[in-house]
Formats: C-alpha cells, structure tokens, sequence
C-alpha cells in the first residue's frame, strides 16, 4: 500500500516535511477547546510534526502510528514530554480506551484511513460535544511559479501517470470535499480555515522533499532518479539553486452530537 512506503523514510520524512503554521495551532487550540491537561487522540502522527506542539500546549496524547519507524522518530522527539504516548498500530483495527477523549486530530493522514470506518471509529473516541479536528494540505500557486510550470515537462517525461498540462491552482480554488462530515449523524457543523506558508528549499532540500511523497516513492527507480536528476538541473540552472513553494493548510473541525455509533459501525460512503 502507498501509505506504508512513508515508513521507508521516517528520518527523511521528519527532515523534509513542513512544520504546521503558528496561526493553525492558535487556531486548533482555540476551535477544539484543547489545552493543559487535554486527553488527545491523534491519528497517524507520523514522526510527530503536530505531536510535539500539542505536546508543548499540556495536552495528554495518544498517538496511534502505524508505522514503526515513525513512531521511533515520534517517540525519540517526545522524549521530553512523557504525558504523550505512541502506539504501533493501525487505527481501523486499534481498541479504543473506554474512557472517551476530548479531541480527536489528524493531520494530513486522514485520507490514508478506510474511509468506511474513520469517520465512525473518530465518533465513538469522542463524548457528545468533543471535537474532531483535521489538517488537510494542498499545493498552491504562489512562490516561484515559474519553476513548478517548467517541472511540470519533468513530470510529463519521467512519469506516465501525470496529466498533460496539469497546473497548481490558486488557494481560492483549493478545498477539501468535506461531505463525509457535513452528511455524518454523528457530527454537527463543519468550520474550515486557511492557513498558508511559504518556504524556501535549496535543491537537495526540495528533492529531500519530494522523496517524502508517496506518488514519488512508488515510481519505477530508474524513472524516479531521471525525475530528480531533471529537477535538480532545472532548480540550479534556471532557478539559482533554490525555489519557494507554498502550501495551503486546511483546519477543519466539527463535534459530535448524539448517541455513540455502535461498535462495528460503518459510515456511509459519500455520493461520487
């Protein structure tokens, strides 16, 4: 499966991706209620990007990572704080503590779980009002676009599956399909907000980043390293040696309302 191949690279990965904006964080503590004290279900942590700050608010953590080299990385940076956990797990078959939680967040993980039960499983970890928060993460236009249009003859040259043509689109055009929680009966109002960044790689930084990516990870080796090879000439040779990208980030929260789904409940699947 493509979500097992980010357990290949947990020190690349932790190296590489994207810390979460300040103003995300403001906001997930604000619109979830969570702080000193806190108990947070988390899922999918990876190597900790959101751990380690829900860490430093107080909260009590319990991060379910399926990966174990992951995890190691998570464990290792949250070593300092013993109030947060780190299980081995993969989250559709983990038992939930009968305790409920307060929170239950995921970031940029939730698609990678079985869309039959993760909306269902995230209800009964959580007590009528609690909250469910998701970051999502989208590549936007901005930053040095003139690069990301010419990396895309890369793409078209080394990798098959790319479209023709395809283009990153502006932030105003970016938005997650959020139906599987706006028609769940577990949930209750969705609230979205954006929050961008924009960072600078140099060229061995963005091709550490791309080696982050799934759909990179998966190519045939030889495309993969004619794919590197043709960006890392393009960054240095029309670009300077770095290039600017930039990302939208998505916090969406909702809380649950009503009975507790049944053990074993699945969710409906959204139309489409």
């Amino acid at each position: 499966m493509l979500r097992d191949t980010f357990d290949e690279a947990a020190e690349l990965y932790e190296r590489a991706r994207p810390r979460y904006p300040r103003s995300l964080l403001a906001g997930l503590a604000r619109q979830a209620g969570i702080g000193p004290g806190s108990r947070v279900l988390e899922i999918g942590p990876g190597t900790g990007k959101l751990t380690v700050d829900l860490a430093e608010s107080g909260c009590r953590i319990t991060a379910v990572e399926l990966g174990p080299a992951l995890a190691a990385v998570a464990r290792q940076r949250l070593r300092g704080h013993p109030s947060a956990t780190v299980v081995v797990a993969d989250f559709e078959r983990w038992e939930l503590p009968a305790e409920p939680f307060d929170a239950v967040v995921c970031a940029t993980a939730f698609h990678w779980i079985d869309p039959a039960l993760r909306v269902v499983k995230a209800a009964r970890a959580l007590p009528p009002g609690g909250c469910l928060a998701l970051v999502t993460t989208h590549h936007v236009a901005g930053g040095t676009g003139e690069f990301f249009e010419r990396a895309q003859r890369c793409y078209e040259r080394w990798d098959p599956a790319t479209p023709p043509g395809l283009r990153l689109v502006p932030e105003s055009e970016t938005a997650t399909d959020n139906r599987e929680l706006t028609e769940s009966p577990h949930f209750g109002d969705v609230t979205v907000t954006g929050h961008p960044q924009e960072i600078t790689y140099s060229t061995d930084a963005y091709l550490d980043l791309l080696l982050t990516y799934s759909n990179h990870r998966a190519l045939d080796p030889a495309a993969r390293r004619g794919l590197l090879s043709c960006i890392r000439e393009l960054i240095d040779t029309r670009h300077g040696g770095s290039v600017t990208k930039r990302y939208l980030h998505e916090l969406i929260t909702t809380r649950r309302t009503g009975a507790t789904p049944p053990s074993g409940a699945h969710a409906p699947r959204p139309p489409g």
